[in-house]
């Protein structure tokens, strides 16, 4: 990789210092870092940076400084990466998609008709995913219970949020708002009252997985499910990134993300910015499909439902290997 020259160094931290000013959420702390930013190329900080990569560590460790904002960096792209917009995160985005199935990796039956699906490592934006969730999510329509695997998710879009809810309720229902830093109003965030073929619908029972992976977009979703009461999240605390992000191509392998937004929950009126998601059952990430199987598994014996998943419910409750899956059924 090309040496960083130091006029280079010079004009990528002023110029992330200008970009943290101008939009980041918060802007009393986004003119503190900027002070610190020009404090620490004063002192001659960076120039110890000879390549990107390095630089782009020794930026993130001071943005990151006062309220440990982890959306908030100077992220080193080993590709170049283009210099529109949110190009980097794209292009990356892209690939992910390319190499997961749209973001659908595993789509599993359990016994009793239990049924797990795996959203990795991104929810998508729609117009990279909205075919794969819909054929996926129609797939476990029929299901007796839902496993939603997000241990492994570690960000995604608010609409995608929003499309996979959708499925999950009833009625149209609030499930999240975003913040500026000058809209107090903000935009609102609603399940949709129409989605493409059949729902799995309110009233089944919904476990949810996470991990201390789980991420930004991917604890959306599991945030706005436990708050609402609509599942119970099991696992252990995930990773605490509330506050959506922009992203600025500043070199060819170096991109500012900046939060321009922050979550508003409408039930908890807070989020999980720096704190993460308490599960409701925690336990270790790799035992936490089988609590949540074991518990659907109750829930479907108590409430009943086909003969067959009845049947299964109780003879897996009595013994048999939880996470077995149905081979014919998985993805």
């Amino acid at each position: 990789m090309t040496q960083l020259q130091p006029a280079e160094i010079t004009g990528i931290v002023d110029e992330t210092a200008r970009l943290t000013t101008e939009h980041y959420v918060f802007p009393e702390i986004g003119a503190r870092l900027a002070g610190l930013l020009a404090d620490r190329l004063a002192a001659g900080h960076y120039h110890r940076a000879e390549d990107a990569e390095t630089l782009g560590r020794l930026v993130t460790e001071d943005l990151q400084s006062l309220n440990g904002d982890r959306h908030l960096r100077l992220k080193f792209h080993p590709y170049e990466v283009p210099a529109e917009a949110d190009g980097a995160v794209r292009e990356e985005m892209t690939r992910a998609a390319a190499g997961s199935l749209g973001g659908v990796p595993l789509i599993e039956r359990l016994a009793g008709g239990v049924v797990r699906i795996e959203l990795a490592p991104i929810l998508f934006p729609l117009d990279m995913t909205a075919d794969t969730l819909t054929a996926a999510l129609n797939l476990v329509a029929r299901a007796e219970a839902l496993v939603l695997d997000l241990r492994a998710c570690v960000g995604g879009h608010p609409d995608t949020v929003s499309f996979i809810s959708s499925y999950l309720f009833d009625e149209p229902t609030h499930l999240n708002t975003l913040r500026d830093r000058e809209d107090d109003g903000g935009q609102q965030f609603w399940s949709l009252a129409h989605v493409p073929g059949a729902r799995f619908g309110g009233r089944k029972p919904l476990a949810v997985l996470i991990s201390r992976a789980t991420f930004s977009g991917g604890e959306e979703l599991a945030y706005d499910l436990q708050q609402l009461g609509r599942g119970l999240v099991y696992g252990e605390r995930s990773g605490g990134g509330a506050n959506p992000r922009q992203g600025f191509t500043l070199h060819p392998h170096l991109e500012a993300t900046i939060p321009v937004a922050r979550s508003v929950n409408p039930v908890s009126s807070t989020n999980w910015e720096g704190v993460g998601i308490t599960p409701d059952v925690e336990t270790d990430p790799a035992l936490a499909l089988d609590a949540a199987h074991r518990a659907l598994l109750a829930e479907i014996v108590r409430t009943g439902g086909s003969a067959l998943s009845v049947q299964e419910a109780r003879e897996a409750l009595d013994g048999a290997a939880l996470t077995a899956a149905d081979p014919a059924v998985r993805l």
